[in-house]
């Protein structure tokens, strides 16, 4: 349970070089349960970067990651995940040709045993899982079975966070959810978005479309060259002052 006040996730002068390139130099962000915080910034400003070093995809070179409190260090992705943390890359990472309870369950797949000795995949549990899953979403699709390359962009988009619900993170990184989506698509995606905040559960999300930053984060953390460039209440700001920080003017 958080003690009041205090971040699920505090990132404290995080720095990342590479080879000569100085991607992050000295980030700190806090992200509170049910906040939902945008990084913003021109490409190159190092927001990928800071998401790979949060998700176990790169180690830091300087500086510190709490969780709850207490230093973390996360050698694999895999490693982030057990402690709560999901990312969900623009590419989504799922397979096209299996289930939404196959990919919900990807890698992690549960396992019964025939006649108590030989272990075959738990399909039941797994379209259990599925349904469950959806419901909380609120997505509705005719078959539950039907592999999920048939799927729009937004209904992909929500068999991801679906996966990331089902394991129970607290901290979901999302890598630009609306891009190559349509305008409808991107409202379902805000949507759910604003569900994962009233669940308490905390979201950075990486966007270039100011538009949807607006719509759903609580804070925006501007990245500019690898450095902060600031960070405002989304409420006390605009979107030329956002601009602003991102170009230096």
């Amino acid at each position: 349970m958080d003690v009041p006040g205090q971040p699920i996730l505090d990132i404290r002068a995080v720095s990342k070089r590479f080879g000569g390139v100085e991607a992050l130099k000295g980030v700190s962000l806090q992200l509170h349960p049910g906040d939902v915080v945008a990084l913003a910034g021109d490409n190159g400003a190092g927001k990928s970067t800071l998401t790979k070093i949060i998700s176990g995809v790169y180690p830091a070179d300087g500086g510190e990651i709490r969780l709850d409190g207490k230093p973390v260090h996360f050698a694999t992705p895999e490693a982030a995940r057990r402690a709560g943390i999901e990312t969900i890359y623009q590419d989504l990472a799922l397979a096209d040709n299996l289930s939404i309870g196959a990919n919900i369950f990807l890698g992690r797949e549960p396992m019964r045993r025939v006649l108590g000795v030989l272990p075959v995949l738990d399909r039941k549990a797994m379209a259990a899982a599925a349904k469950e899953t959806m419901a909380r979403l609120d997505f509705h699709v005719d078959r539950l079975q039907a592999p999920v390359g048939r799927f729009s962009g937004g209904q992909r988009q929500a068999v991801a966070i679906g996966r990331a619900i089902y394991w129970n993170a607290r901290v979901i990184l999302m890598d630009e959810p609306t891009a190559a989506l349509g305008v409808p698509e991107q409202r379902k995606v805000l949507a759910l978005i604003r569900g994962l905040k009233k669940e308490g559960r905390g979201v950075i999300f990486i966007s270039h479309n100011l538009q949807d930053i607006f719509a759903v984060s609580d804070r925006i953390v501007v990245l500019r060259r690898g450095s902060l460039a600031g960070e405002r209440r989304t409420r006390d700001t605009s979107h030329d002052e956002v601009v602003k920080l991102m170009i230096g003017g």
